[in-house]
């Protein structure tokens, strides 16, 4: 009898925890940057009111095969585990159905489906929601620009859930023990719903609010640097109860004079593969060819240099022949002249006497012998 019984009960049971096990479910995307907060929304639109009985955030991705616990609520409490312990914390309104969760500090292992589900008081029926969140490499934290030019600096709240942002602040701290400066406030008003931007002080007419609030952004424009707007700037942005910060560190430098560079300098190539080969090739056929265009450097040295020895020797010859020549040629000229000055001198050295011949008188003496055979010819006379 009692067998008979728990056949026929047993179906029943089946079937109350087959009603318990009807699900809700919903999914959304969100990308991140590693680093970043992130809120993963998980609200039931349950009408009614019903009171929250438990919270339950799991993880899963394609490394992980079996599902983990992110954190658990249960009797007012919230209890984060795993390697999320100080990185996850509860910050929905339980009361209003509310079971969201802050992510912070994410990382690239946080990679894949946050599975929240929600349980309420006398319901079967679990709400559940999953959040496929994506994570990016993490945004530089550290900016430099230029003295004179403009910079963005980004300020975004994650999030699945359409929150109103009710405020953003943004400060500056030069990181010397001072007391920190407002470089831009946020307030939305409810006459001007785009809310209206504030700065004070150095920053005044230098910075614009250039992010979209409604979609929880709240990056500025940063105009006209100078060397002293160089620090910490850190962003606060307000959604309710909660608040997300963000810190870029600003440096500002001087602009490099202007220099005349290759393109090469300005666009570094890396070598792949097939120029590495033919490089090597190069060098080694320039190491093998080496020693032949040695040999016949040398060769051709030598050849111009027997060349120029012979041309030098036949020069000297040239000229030690030509002064021989010359110098035969001004020893003749010279004795030449030497016999014709002395033949000049000697002819210009000789003259004559002339010495008149009388006729020969009978009374006259005998004239001598010697003038007699003369023949009365006159006789010359050389004088030296």
């Amino acid at each position: 009898m009692f067998y008979l019984l728990k056949v026929v009960l047993m179906p029943v049971f089946l079937g109350y925890s087959l009603g318990l096990n009807d699900l809700t479910v919903s999914a959304v995307e969100l990308t991140v940057h590693v680093g970043d907060s992130a809120l993963l929304g998980c609200v039931s639109q349950s009408t009614g009111e019903k009171h929250v009985t438990k919270v339950d955030w799991m993880f899963s991705s394609e490394e992980h095969t079996k599902d983990e616990y992110v954190l658990f609520y249960y009797s007012n409490i919230s209890v984060p585990v795993g390697h999320f312990q100080n990185r996850v914390r509860l910050v929905g309104d339980i009361l209003h159905h509310d079971g969201s969760l802050l992510l912070q500090n994410v990382k690239e292992t946080d990679q894949g489906n946050f599975t929240c589900e929600i349980r309420f008081q006398m319901e079967s029926l679990v709400f559940k929601k999953v959040v496929v969140l994506n994570v990016l490499p993490e945004e530089p934290k550290e900016l430099m620009v230029h003295v004179g030019d403009s910079t963005r600096m980004g300020c975004v709240f994650h999030s699945t859930e359409e929150k109103h942002v009710s405020r953003v602040d943004w400060t500056f701290s030069s990181g010397e023990p001072a007391k920190e400066e407002i470089v831009l406030c946020y307030q939305p008003k409810l006459r001007a719903p785009k809310g209206y931007p504030q700065n004070w002080g150095r920053f005044w007419n230098r910075v614009n609010l250039v992010g979209d609030t409604s979609r929880n952004d709240g990056s500025i424009m940063l105009h006209g640097l100078k060397e002293s707007d160089g620090g910490n700037y850190t962003c606060s942005i307000y959604l309710g109860n909660l608040t997300f910060r963000k810190t870029t560190v600003l440096q500002v430098i001087l602009k490099e004079p202007r220099t005349l560079v290759t393109p090469v300098a300005l666009r570094p190539e890396i070598l792949d593969g097939n120029q590495l080969v033919i490089i090597v090739g190069i060098v080694c056929a320039t190491i093998l060819l080496l020693p032949v265009l040695i040999l016949i450097v040398k060769k051709a040295y030598g050849n111009k240099s027997s060349v120029t020895s012979t041309t030098l020797v036949k020069s000297l010859e040239n000229t030690e022949k030509a002064r021989a020549e010359k110098h035969i040629y001004s020893s003749i000229t010279t004795q030449e002249v030497n016999d014709e000055e002395e033949s000049s001198g000697k002819s210009e050295a000789t003259y004559m006497t002339m010495n008149p011949v009388w006729p020969s008188l009978k009374s006259a003496p005998t004239s001598p012998p010697d003038q007699r055979s003369t023949g009365g010819m006159a006789k010359t006379e050389q004088a030296f």
